[in-house]
């Protein structure tokens, strides 16, 4: 005779009132125990079977509840606007670094914050135990810069080529006009639970030879030392990286209600040894491998449409990820690793762009401690965009263009100049070269001066265009 004669299904509310905790696992839990309950037995031998399948509790991680752990700054102010960006960059990474994973951190000094206090800032770098943490490494995952040395090819014609086969702004390529993606690796994203999805398959192929926008460039100019022409671009991983980004979080915080509800939700972590972390962990290079691969099939096709023949060394580097050293897992958030083999494809050079007037910096790195082995990533920001258009008054982009890159060529994607990307926008780049030097974090090994460079422009925001259309 069973104890309970009726014959209810089991829900979803059962198992949580027996101590279930809700997951992927209960489906499963539910077939069996309805499965139980249409042979008869009851609610008490059916919890009873089921008990051993109970998660033990896990104790919660809360935010050092002896304060932040210490962080290196590596950046000086000389200026009130750099006074003020300092402060705030502090206040940030004191509050990261109460994350219950953190064990280490850095400032570089071209940081600047990049969202609500607690959010790393750019030129951040954070060092966790057993944990990754999507939050950090941005939206913008793998953002990278990648040159090739074309020899003694006429930089016009380079520029010039470079306009007819590159895409800035948003979406990607239409139909007819994208460039191939490897099916290898479309292969692989299918095998990720994190990137086998329509959204990110689609993207995968549609971005492919794009560059999206903001300070994304492609950038000419010729070596200082060897005097030979050199192409330089910049950018992410585009819409498949901002999929698994999004991916990534949603996951982290499920993690972070379960493992420490009092840590920000931006500070939120895959734990590196759950199937979700090495799952993740996996995404992340095969988002690495298609973000080299858009790199190289715009300088391809550049130097294919620009006839160059004398091509030389190729390499790259990103500023925008997360890398394992020793049992540690090192976010780069706007920071350049600088130790010799932080990747297969490392070359022990890096590149360091300043702004549009100034030389691309290349670089050896120096790994130094108080760097954690990272050095700048460009020349980061005093104040917000907004601030510069404030600062503008009456002043026209284009009159600001003009006086700021006398003697270059600078292109805008779109036509219009967007005054939040020249120079006076950015870091004294003197200051920045100086303060390399003075944290002994890279050794310069070459500067590639300008001559000019493609930029997205003024690009209006995706949602004006969708309400644009609608009315």
């Amino acid at each position: 005779m069973t104890e309970d004669m009726t014959f209810d299904p089991v829900t979803g509310d059962h198992l949580k009132e027996w101590g279930h905790r809700p997951g992927k696992q209960f489906p499963d839990l539910l077939t069996r125990a309805n499965a139980m309950r249409a042979e008869g037995f009851g609610l008490v031998r059916i919890r009873q079977e089921l008990e051993g399948e109970i998660p033990p509790v896990v104790p919660t991680m809360d935010p050092h509840a002896h304060g932040a752990v210490a962080f290196h700054e590596n950046i000086d102010v000389s200026h009130p606007d750099e006074e003020d960006n300092v402060l705030k960059v502090r206040e940030t990474m004191a509050a990261l670094m109460q994350t219950p994973t953190i064990e280490a951190g850095a400032i570089m000094p071209d940081a600047c914050p990049a969202g609500p206090v607690g959010t790393i800032p750019v030129g951040g770098v954070a060092a966790a135990r057993n944990a990754i943490h999507p939050g950090m490494h941005s939206a913008d995952i793998c953002c990278s810069v990648m040159i090739t040395d074309l020899g003694n090819a006429d930089p016009k014609a380079v520029l010039d080529a470079a306009q007819s086969v590159t895409h800035f702004g948003p979406g990607g390529r239409p139909q007819g006009q994208r460039f191939t993606t490897s099916l290898k690796l479309l292969d692989a994203f299918r095998e990720n639970p994190f990137l086998n999805n329509p959204k990110s398959l689609r993207m995968a192929q549609e971005h492919m030879g794009t560059q999206g926008d903001g300070n994304h460039f492609l950038f000419v100019g010729r070596s200082r030392k060897t005097g030979r022409t050199a192409i330089v671009t910049h950018h992410g991983s585009r819409g498949p990286g901002a999929v698994l980004y999004k991916n990534g979080m949603a996951v982290a915080e499920r993690f972070r209600k379960e493992l420490s509800p009092k840590t920000r939700k931006q500070n939120a972590w895959i734990p590196a040894d759950t199937q979700e972390g090495r799952d993740y962990w996996d995404a992340l290079q095969l988002i690495r491998k298609w973000t080299k691969a858009n790199h190289n099939a715009i300088h391809q096709a550049t130097l294919e449409a620009a006839r160059a023949g004398d091509v030389g060394e190729r390499f790259w580097n990103e500023h925008n990820f997360v890398f394992k050293r020793g049992d540690l897992f090192y976010h780069g958030k706007g920071a350049t690793p600088a130790w010799h083999d932080y990747a297969q494809d490392a070359t022990g050079l890096t590149l360091i762009p300043l702004n549009m007037s100034e030389p691309v910096l290349v670089v050896r790195g120096k790994d130094a401690d108080h760097g954690l082995g990272f050095s700048p990533h460009g020349a980061g920001r005093n104040f917000s965009r907004s601030e510069h258009k404030r600062r503008m008054g009456s002043v026209t982009p284009e009159q600001m263009l003009k006086a700021e890159t006398e003697g270059l060529d600078v292109r805008f994607h779109a036509g219009g100049v967007d005054a939040s990307e020249l120079p006076s926008s950015y870091k004294s780049a003197d200051n920045v070269v100086a303060q390399i030097k003075s944290y002994d974090l890279a050794e310069i090994e070459d500067f590639i001066d300008p001559y000019g460079c493609i930029m997205a422009g003024d690009v209006p925001p995706f949602w004006k265009n969708k309400k644009k259309g609608r009315r």
